[in-house]
């Protein structure tokens, strides 16, 4: 007889047994490379993974023992200890293969039944599911189902904001967008899954609003929780050991830094033209970007060809510099070794890696349209500009430049904003305060994060 996951959910149901190991969480993110130390600019593993991992482990600092679930795949291990009361538990479905995932969904039902088996095995139980994306978010609903347990959905993205800003930015491709992102098909599983967990976890502003419109969810289904960053790693130095870590990266004269995977939603393209603004002004500033690689190989990425021809086109050869993404632990250095770092996204959920430049002392410029702009005083905290506007956002850089007050003013308070808003200790928290009031009196979701 075949074996249905919702069958396999109630013979589950019958047979487990729970250990009495303390309250336990389970983390489900299926898609990308989930490990202790993940291989950022990886297909698939960027900001989303360091969320799951950092949010873990300041759970387990809370008390609990925390089990992340993901997707077995390329012989990777079984189990893999991350931190004292957090471990990686891989789950094989759909064969060794990498699967991208706007595709991943297919094989969720296998995942789920073999999920399932383990924890049977195990006797593992669990107090609440929070899942991650949408992928992951259909397993979370067979789970916690399965368990009996509350599941707790964070979508990191949204799939009509991201349809809608890739029809905007590239029309003449709009009928291979279904083909290619699987946007039908996502949106509707969104829908189900937000319809059907006990609780949606938004990461900015924005976000939540699109969950209010797009898909008719009440204001008490969703909670408001922003990304974290590690405040025991991201923090200014004295200026004196910001030069000498300067030297370290080769960085001469003032350098102007952004960071992430090479995709056409991350407007490093935006950011090559806006620069050629500043450097029509400057003659001492530099441009210089570490981009992770979704080809084989990043010098095959027909991405980083069109970039390096814009480059080359725009006379900036001299002046730009492109590398191969920068090693986690390089990352607190390299943003404390930047004159301004700008995150130039078209689309941007939230935006970590501004959140860790501001940690870090950099003035930083973000995007309109990403979710953090929303959280921040303009001229106080951060600068922000229009990533469809390369005349705005070169503009804006040249005010950093141009005024040191500014630069000033918006690194002090930058970092101090990014204390006061966003370390994992109080994220961490928050979800906790989220899970408690779903079982009692639910916190207004616009008190668990203040918007400025």
């Amino acid at each position: 007889m075949k074996v249905t996951p919702e069958s396999f959910v109630e013979k589950f149901k019958l047979e487990t047994q729970v250990a009495d190991e303390g309250k336990r969480i389970a983390m489900i993110s299926t898609h990308g490379y989930v490990a202790a130390e993940p291989p950022l600019g990886m297909p698939d593993t960027g900001g989303q993974v360091v969320f799951v991992i950092e949010l873990s482990r300041k759970l387990a600092q809370l008390g609990y023992q925390v089990d992340i679930w993901t997707r077995q795949f390329e012989g990777q291990a079984s189990e893999e200890e991350v931190d004292e009361g957090v471990r990686i538990l891989r789950v094989p479905c759909g064969g060794e293969e990498f699967i991208a995932k706007e595709f991943l969904h297919k094989w969720i039902p296998e995942w789920s039944r073999n999920a399932l088996a383990k924890m049977n095995a195990d006797g593992l139980g669990y107090e609440f599911v929070n899942s991650h994306y949408w992928d992951a978010g259909i397993a979370g609903e067979i789970v916690s189902d399965a368990v009996g347990c509350p599941h707790v959905h964070t979508p990191h993205s949204v799939g009509t904001w991201k349809r809608l800003k890739m029809e905007t930015d590239f029309p003449e491709d709009k009928e291979s967008f279904d083909s290619v992102y699987n946007f039908t098909t996502r949106i509707e599983h969104e829908q189900k899954v937000y319809d059907e967990c006990a609780m949606v976890v938004a990461t900015s502003p924005i976000q939540m609003d699109m969950f209010f419109d797009d898909y008719g969810l009440p204001r008490d289904k969703v909670a408001m929780i922003p990304p974290g960053y590690d405040d025991t790693r991201f923090y200014p130095v004295s200026d004196a050991s910001r030069e000498s870590l300067r030297e370290k990266f080769g960085f001469e004269g003032r350098v102007i830094t952004s960071i992430g995977r090479l995709s056409r939603n991350k407007g490093f393209d935006l950011l090559v033209d806006a620069f050629a603004i500043v450097a029509k002004r400057f003659n001492d500033v530099r441009l210089f970007m570490p981009l992770g690689s979704e080809a084989e190989g990043q010098a095959e990425d027909p991405m980083l060809n069109d970039i390096v021809k814009q480059i080359h086109d725009l006379g900036l050869e001299d002046r730009v510099t492109i590398t191969q993404s920068l090693d986690d632990e390089l990352m607190p250095d390299f943003y404390r070794s930047s004159d301004l770092f700008c995150l130039p996204s078209r689309y941007e959920p939230f935006g970590m890696t501004a959140v860790e430049a501001m940690a870090s002392g950099a003035p930083t410029i973000v995007t309109t349209n990403g979710g953090l702009y929303r959280t921040l005083e303009y001229g106080k905290d951060a600068l922000y500009a229009d990533s469809f506007d390369a005349q705005d956002f070169g503009i804006t850089m040249c005010k950093v430049l141009a005024y040191p007050k500014i630069s000033q003013r918006i690194s002090e308070n930058g970092s101090q904003k990014a204390r006061s808003l966003f370390t994992w200790s109080g994220i961490a928290q928050q979800l906790i305060a989220v899970v408690e009031g779903i079982h009692g009196d639910p916190s207004s979701p616009e008190k668990l994060m203040p918007v400025a």
